[in-house]
């Protein structure tokens, strides 16, 4: 009889045996990407959605600069989640929401005496957190008509929304 129950151990012991050798686990759902209806259409590789993700990410930089370097400001905040939510953190305050974000903007480079410069970024980094979810880090510099070139670092939280990917937070030091 012990030789009976050890075989019956043994026989239900096998199948998860194997999945420890080969990686897999025999009680896991078939994952999406294996069943037959995720074959009929050809999905993205990881390395090009990456691309894909990032190309979208870098697209709203771009955006930003051109617009900030013609002097449109509101097409600089575009790039901006359109909320009450949206954080900008620099020079030690905190703004929180899109207008008083574009106010801040406003004063500080459209006032009287005031001029918005030439926009650079440079030493983009994209960490993709998830399909919707990046932070990028980089510096800033302005180039003033003066020659003086104020300039900084930056940490941007960018989520993908219904209308594409958008800042929700802005963590922007500079000299």
């Amino acid at each position: 009889m012990p030789a009976m129950r050890l075989n019956l151990i043994a026989l239900l012991l096998l199948p998860m045996l194997v999945s420890l050798q080969t990686g897999s686990n025999p009680n896991a759902a078939q994952a999406p990407s294996q069943t037959p209806a995720a074959h009929a259409q050809p999905e993205e590789t990881p390395a090009e959605l990456r691309a894909d993700l990032e190309e979208g990410i870098r697209h709203v930089l771009l955006s930003q600069v051109e617009a900030w370097n013609h002097g449109k400001l509101e097409g600089f905040m575009q790039g901006y989640w359109h909320s009450p939510d949206l954080i900008f953190f620099s020079s030690g305050t905190v703004t929180k929401g899109w207008e008083p974000t574009l106010l801040r903007y406003r004063q500080r480079y459209q006032a009287e005496g005031k001029e918005m410069g030439k926009l650079e970024f440079q030493e983009l980094n994209i960490d993709l957190l998830s399909k919707r979810s990046a932070v990028v880090t980089g510096k800033w510099q302005l180039t003033m008509s003066d020659g003086k070139q104020p300039h900084g670092l930056f940490t941007l939280v960018f989520k993908r929304l219904a209308d594409g990917w958008k800042i929700v937070h802005d963590h922007t030091s500079g000299e």
